[in-house]
């Protein structure tokens, strides 16, 4: 353990109150001291969830260490039962109640409540947040769907008529775009012909958790949060799982054909039928700009495996970094790398991650939070694909990553951040132009950089642009290539003319041709 400024994952008790603070009727009672009451921040401050989290704390202090704060617990169990009335309870310690070896799953089974009381053991100094929520999601499933299991070899039959029906496993609070991606898959899910079981945790109540083994198979949005209970109930159900985060166009249309299988439907009109924006947006022109971008990835495995996919095969970017702080999926983090040629990064010490990028130099990060202040204070463009993550994250408007939708958000938000290089660019070819030089001021600041439309309420006849003489002895142009030069914009058209002739001069080239058009273009926007 060593002390550092900022972390990627809290302790693994904030991974429990993840999986308290989506679910409905369940309350966490957490041993803890007075200061660790600080997880309601992230909830309250960060995703702006109109309610405290369901969390009790027996907030002992340094006085109460003393004494039986074993007493302290149980009565603080029995208050949050008498006050909040939930239909299950779980219960644990804080990294630091950790210390003092009180058993707060003994303590509250004493009690004798007629509710289920889930006990959890998470060892605060060799786990973090992630694995927290895994367990504590994996032991609820486990204490209130275990008595619905079958006996050993005997499978629920499904009648050939019934509607196929899915559990969505792994959406949390605090999670990245969780609530957005849920919408959009139970959508896609409905439209194929599938029927929602149980969407858990989020949003769902004990009740919900009892009736997890009704469904004929589970799609595991986010395996951090949901592969371990997942593959308990493909042992205890016999329900198959799905492999594939519908992240992106290509993993999307592989996502509908998997769920198809599993739910013996015919995906293919699905297919035919919806279109992301985001495979014409990166053929485009102003996006083949783009292609060959130097990209470096980094964050949870989920997202990480998933945008390290779309950067290489659906937008032309070049994966020049990738890694995770997500230890417990480093194999398939690694085997990714080694197909990319690339040697994975697995680490949660952003001090290595920020080395790592200023050693790269890529013109993309792709990250957490941590990585925007990185990017930011190296010059870099941006854009957030994973927790952990910040209030801007939250945004009001919907904002999925996944399904089709989500592919458009993902061309917009990793597009953008470079958008200004493409601006750059504009502002390199009309330095010298009269209306934008370096000293022009902007349009729209005009009252303080010069006449506005106010001052001037008769606007003046535009001024003729001056009529460049064609010098002696200018190369001159195939027909192809004038036709391409057609293709231009009419507003940079007479400088790109400028520019080609100009480098055709310097390069000894008497003919332009559509080669050295590009070539050309290629020369000025270094």
């Amino acid at each position: 353990m060593h002390l550092t400024v900022w972390t990627y994952e809290g302790p693994p008790h904030v991974g429990a109150m993840r999986v308290a603070t989506a679910m409905r009727d369940l309350h966490y009672v957490l041993h803890a001291p007075q200061g660790d009451t600080y997880a309601d921040l992230l909830f309250t401050m960060i995703e702006r969830i109109p309610r405290r989290p369901p969390v009790t704390y027996t907030t002992f202090q340094a006085r109460d260490l003393g004494s039986d704060t074993a007493t302290l617990f149980k009565d603080s169990v029995q208050a949050a039962y008498e006050r909040f009335k939930p239909k299950a309870m779980i219960v644990g310690a804080s990294c630091t109640a950790e210390l003092i070896q009180d058993d707060p799953g003994g303590l509250a089974e004493a009690l004798e409540l007629p509710i289920p009381v889930v006990p959890l053991e998470l060892p605060a100094y060799q786990r973090k947040e992630n694995w927290g929520a895994a367990e504590t999601f994996y032991h609820l499933v486990r204490a209130l769907a275990g008595p619905q299991a079958p006996p050993p070899g005997q499978q629920r039959e499904r009648s050939p008529d019934a509607t196929p029906r899915c559990n969505i496993l792994g959406p949390t609070a605090l999670g990245f775009r969780h609530r957005d991606d849920v919408r959009e898959v139970v959508a896609m899910l409905q439209e194929l012909g599938v029927a929602i079981n149980v969407v858990a945790p989020l949003d769902a109540a004990p009740e919900h958790l009892a009736r997890l083994g009704e469904a004929d198979f589970n799609v595991v949005l986010y395996p951090e949060i949901a592969d371990t209970a997942a593959r308990w109930l493909k042992r205890t159900f016999g329900q198959p799982m799905t492999s594939v985060v519908p992240i992106g166009v290509n993993a999307t249309c592989d996502f509908i054909r998997e769920v198809a299988a599993l739910a013996e439907l015919d995906a293919q009109p699905m297919l035919e039928r919806h279109q992301s924006r985001l495979p014409w947006y990166s053929r485009s022109i102003d996006s083949t700009y783009l292609t060959g971008k130097r990209v470096f990835v980094f964050g949870d495995a989920t997202h990480v495996l998933a945008a390290a996919k779309v950067a290489r095969d659906e937008l032309g970017f070049e994966v020049v970094g990738l890694g995770t702080y997500s230890r417990e999926f480093a194999r398939e983090v690694r085997a990714l790398a080694k197909d990319m040629g690339l040697e994975a990064l697995i680490t949660d010490d952003y001090l290595e991650v920020e080395q790592r990028v200023t050693e790269l130099q890529p013109e993309l990060v792709l990250g957490t939070q941590m990585e925007r202040h990185i990017a930011k204070r190296l010059g870099i463009a941006c854009a957030v694909i994973s927790s952990p993550i910040h209030v801007q994250d939250f945004p009001a408007a919907h904002s999925p990553q996944m399904g089709f939708e989500g592919a458009n958000v993902l061309f917009d938000t990793w597009v953008h951040p470079l958008m200004m290089g493409l601006e750059e660019h504009l502002l390199g070819m009309f330095r010298e132009d009269f209306e934008f030089n370096e000293t022009a001021a902007p349009s729209h600041l005009g009252r303080y950089g010069g006449p506005s439309a106010v001052d001037s309420p008769e606007p003046a006849a535009p001024a003729a642009l001056p009529v460049e003489p064609v010098p002696a002895g200018a190369p001159s142009w195939t027909p192809d290539a004038e036709r391409a030069l057609g293709q231009i914009p009419f507003f940079v058209r007479g400088k790109a003319r400028r520019n080609t002739e100009s480098f055709a001069r310097d390069q000894g080239v008497s003919t332009i041709t559509v080669e050295t058009l590009y070539d050309a273009k290629a020369h000025f926007s270094r």
